[in-house]
């Protein structure tokens, strides 16, 4: 028993000094400590950026998974002085200029009605999700939680979103996805898929735009 345990730990020492090794040498993570973005995930959202123009000075931005920040870093640069970002995650988030953090589940009443305070009584332009479960390596699992995750930032940016807004997701391929692309475009005048290159290609993640909410 003792012997299968340390193999047990020496794999997991393996694993965890291969991510940090890929995680060190990635070009995205040593760009973002360059420009103090506090995520390699700014990246991802520059670009969709880009390419779909998703922000003007003044926007009101939701943006559910914010933790660490990296998105609303991004968000709260693009709005200006006159825009608001609200974040959202069960996770701390340190705080950032610009940017109103709302900490909890969003699910749970007290932490929606406490985001839609923040809010003031008007709608958002933009809702953005980078909501991502802890995955367990079993698509049986994973799958479904993920799915999860960005049907419940559709339904926050059914009740928040103006029409004409905006609902940016990361939704993983597999179980689900084609049935959620579905319900976006029966929402949404516009649903595109994006891959932005700060995207690892082994992942499945994708970055779903969707634009011209019906309300």
């Amino acid at each position: 028993m003792q012997q299968k345990s340390r193999g047990r730990k020496r794999q997991a020492s393996q694993t965890s000094g291969s991510w940090m090794k890929e995680h060190f040498d990635d070009a995205y993570v040593r760009q973002s400590w360059q420009d103090g973005y506090r995520s390699r995930a700014s990246y991802k959202l520059l670009a969709l950026d880009d390419k779909d123009r998703l922000f003007r000075p003044g926007m009101t931005v939701v943006d559910l998974g914010a933790a660490p920040g990296g998105w609303s870093q991004v968000a709260a640069e693009k709005v200006g002085p006159d825009g608001k970002v609200i974040a959202s995650d069960i996770l701390e988030m340190a705080s950032l200029a610009g940017v109103t953090f709302v900490q909890g589940d969003f699910t749970d009443d007290h932490v929606l009605e406490t985001l839609l305070e923040c809010l003031g009584g008007k709608t958002a332009d933009l809702v953005m999700s980078d909501m991502a479960p802890n995955m367990s390596g079993m698509a049986a699992i994973d799958q479904p939680q993920a799915m999860y995750l960005v049907e419940l930032a559709l339904d926050l940016a059914q009740q928040t979103l103006a029409p004409g807004g905006r609902l940016v997701a990361k939704v993983f391929q597999g179980e689900g996805f084609d049935e959620y692309l579905k319900t976006l475009r029966a929402n949404f005048g516009r649903v595109v898929t994006r891959k932005p290159e700060a995207s690892r290609a082994r992942s499945r993640e994708v970055y779903l735009v969707a634009s011209g909410f019906k309300g």
